[in-house]
């Protein structure tokens, strides 16, 4: 199969595929862009992990500074943060929920453990 006829079959799939909504209000455009920016962010933010791990090519390891990974971070929350306002979530809440959630669970872990018995 060449490039060309791989195009060809790909464009009458994205046909059949094609999603059958649309995004009517400017909510929805908003939620839907601010989803995108935090993907965008990660990954820049993954691309500087990847950098001080020395896991990334050469050219981009020549580029690197280690202080925007600061920056990174920094635009991921502010961006985390955006998109919960635009999608309507306390983030407050949200947090401490999950909190709770992830303690209750450590407990149980821990609490779960077997004994081990030393001879």
């Amino acid at each position: 199969m060449n490039l060309k006829s791989l195009q060809e079959k790909i464009k009458i799939l994205n046909e059949k595929t094609a999603p059958q909504y649309r995004l009517y209000s400017q909510k929805e455009k908003e939620v839907l862009t601010k989803t995108v920016k935090l993907n965008e962010e990660v990954g820049e933010l993954c691309n500087d992990i990847l950098s001080i791990l020395k896991l990334q090519r050469k050219a981009k390891l020549q580029k690197f500074d280690r202080r925007n990974m600061y920056e990174e971070f920094a635009d991921v929350i502010i961006t985390a943060m955006q998109l919960a306002i635009s999608a309507g979530v306390d983030v407050e809440r949200a947090v401490g929920d999950k909190l709770k959630k992830i303690e209750e669970r450590f407990l149980k872990e821990a609490y779960s453990k077997p004994k081990s018995k030393h001879f």
